[in-house]
C-alpha cells in the first residue's frame, strides 16, 4: 500500500474532524509538534506510525482493497487538513480516527449512491424490437431524403415529419399546389428505389 508524497496533495479544508477533544495536553510527541509545518519526512512518519490503526479501523468496516483506499485517502486528507491540527488538545491518532470515520462514511454513501444508479439503469425500459426496427427505418429514410433535391427534399420533410398536408406545404414555402403534389410522389419514388436499394 504505496504513500503519496507531499507534492501530489494540494491543500483543502474539508475531510478534517470538525472538532478535536477540549482537554489541553501536558505531553506532546515531536511529530504532533512539527505535523501542522510538515514536510515529507513528516509525512513518511505519520504513515509509518498510524498506517496500520487507519488501516485495521477501515478494515472492520470494508474489504481489503477498500480498506486499502480509504487508508490513503485518510492520510491524504490528514496532510491537507495540518493546519487544523492542535497538537495541544488531541493526539494524532484520535485525530486520524476522526478522519477514517467521515471517510468510511463517503465510502458506504458513494457505494449507496452508484448502487442507486445502477438499479434505475436496470429498471429502464429496453426498446423492442419493433422500437428498434423503426429507429433504423427512419435513420435510413432521413439518410435518403438527404439525397434527394433541395425543394424535394424540403416538401417530403414537411409531409413526414411535420405532418403537413399538400395545402398547408403549398401555403408555407410558396410552392404551387400542384408542384408539392408532383415533388412529393417524385421524391416518394426516388425514396421507394434507394430505401429498395439500402435493403438489397
Amino acid at each position: 500500500m504505496a504513500l503519496v508524497t507531499t507534492s501530489e496533495i494540494h491543500n483543502s479544508d474539508a475531510d478534517a474532524p470538525a472538532d478535536q477533544p477540549a482537554a489541553t495536553r501536558a505531553e506532546v510527541t515531536p511529530l504532533e509538534a512539527s505535523f501542522t509545518v510538515g514536510n515529507d519526512a513528516d509525512l513518511r512518519a505519520l504513515y509509518d506510525e498510524y498506517g496500520s490503526f487507519v488501516y485495521s479501523l477501515c478494515r472492520r468496516a470494508v474489504d481489503d482493497a477498500a480498506a486499502a483506499d480509504i487508508t490513503q485517502e485518510v492520510f491524504i486528507a490528514a496532510w491537507r487538513n495540518r493546519a487544523r491540527y492542535d497538537a495541544g488538545r488531541g493526539g494524532l491518532g484520535p485525530w486520524l480516527a476522526g478522519i477514517t470515520r467521515n471517510k468510511i462514511i463517503d465510502h458506504f454513501r458513494s457505494n449507496a449512491r452508484e448502487d442507486r444508479r445502477v438499479e434505475r439503469v436496470k429498471s429502464a425500459p429496453q426498446p423492442s424490437q419493433s422500437d428498434l426496427e423503426e429507429v433504423s427505418l427512419r435513420m435510413l429514410l432521413v439518410d435518403a431524403i438527404d439525397e434527394l433535391p433541395e425543394r424535394a427534399r424540403t416538401v417530403i420533410s414537411l409531409a413526414f415529419f411535420d405532418e403537413l398536408t399538400h395545402v398547408e406545404i403549398s401555403a408555407r414555402t410558396g410552392i404551387p399546389l400542384g408542384t408539392v403534389k408532383s415533388d412529393i410522389r417524385r421524391g416518394l419514388d426516388r425514396l421507394r428505389h434507394g430505401l429498395g436499394y439500402i435493403h438489397g
